[in-house]
């Protein structure tokens, strides 16, 4: 990429409005410091200090969206309680387009909640329902974004595995993007590919793309992706393989990109950012190969920060300078 095409590409991102499809969560840190033992059973007793409110799953994946000035649209599903308006509330001060969130008596908020002793995490308390959603609320977001498709340049599914995104929704979905011409790529759970044939492009680490072909005795990670490939009838693939970079798998053949981080200090919510800017990349105007490289260049920035991350423009510019050099 030449730093003409390169800034192009980077001012085309506020112009941009993407949709948001799966599971969204709300992370929750009770963070405190740890002096004594409980008299009631040997366990640490800590005095919380502070708390914080983090978007997760498929809420981190809006969360880099909307820090690069992106509109986005949400669809997903969250319960009708105190820590769903929390949620709802953080999206909108973000200036996410809520509309598409179905309220359910139902189903609970899905919350992460981790209990931290200085820097050490003690505990983990989830709440959640991993049931597919009904038939009802799958008709309600297939006609949400049935009636949005023409304001929107491209659908980002993101499956945690949590139910939203069903055989039926996520087909649907593919359908209705394609009949448009939208680009539609997947963050997908393993046991749930078969839900996404026919999508642009799906974005597993390396150890879901061999979970993905679970039955094949490969051990070839490239093998892999131009099978995963070929049975889901993707326009390409995209593999995140951590220190090893990333791999493209398109009708050109294979493309390896080398990975670029200062210093790894948390990898929690990297493919979020790789999905969120890869999408968006190619949405404004990238190959799928220049897609890669920006996707790449910010998940190595991601990784460099402290718990589940974002990576602002100027970061991006920052270090794709230092990588490839110089973007005025």
């Amino acid at each position: 990429m030449n730093k003409n095409r390169f800034k192009a590409i980077l001012s085309n991102f506020n112009k941009l409005k993407i949709a948001v499809v799966g599971d969204i969560m709300l992370d929750d840190y009770l963070i405190g410091s740890v002096e004594r033992i409980s008299p009631e059973a040997p366990v640490p007793v800590v005095l919380i200090k502070k708390e914080k409110f983090v978007l997760g799953g498929a809420g981190n994946v809006i969360n880099n969206l909307s820090t690069l000035g992106v509109k986005t649209y949400c669809y997903g599903i969250i319960g009708d309680d105190i820590d769903g308006d929390k949620l709802l509330n953080s999206m909108e001060a973000k200036g996410v387009d809520i509309s598409g969130i179905i309220k359910s008596t139902e189903r609970p908020t899905i919350v992460k909640r981790r209990i931290l002793g200085g820097n050490q995490q003690l505990l983990r308390i989830d709440w959640e329902d991993t049931s597919n959603i009904d038939r009802s609320l799958e008709d309600i977001i297939i006609k949400e974004i049935k009636e949005n498709i023409n304001n929107i340049d491209a659908i980002i599914l993101s499956d945690y595995n949590k139910g939203v995104l069903t055989p039926r929704l996520s087909k649907e979905i593919i359908k209705l993007a394609k009949k448009n011409n939208k680009i539609v790529t997947v963050d997908p759970k393993p046991s749930n590919i078969k839900n996404y044939i026919g999508a642009s492009s799906m974005t597993p680490n390396k150890k879901e793309a061999f979970l993905c072909l679970k039955d094949s005795n490969t051990k070839d990670i490239d093998e892999v992706g131009v099978k995963i490939r070929d049975i889901l009838k993707l326009d390409n693939l995209l593999i995140t393989r951590s220190e090893e970079g990333v791999s493209l798998y398109d009708e050109n053949g294979i493309t390896s990109i080398p990975t670029f981080a200062k210093e790894v200090f948390d990898v929690t919510g990297a493919g979020d950012t790789v999905i969120s800017l890869y999408t968006l990349s190619r949405s404004a105007g990238a190959t799928w190969e220049e897609a890669a490289k920006i996707a790449n260049t910010a998940a190595g920035i991601v990784v460099g920060k402290i718990g589940t991350s974002t990576a602002t423009k100027e970061e991006i510019i920052d270090f794709y300078n230092e990588i490839y050099g110089e973007v005025d």
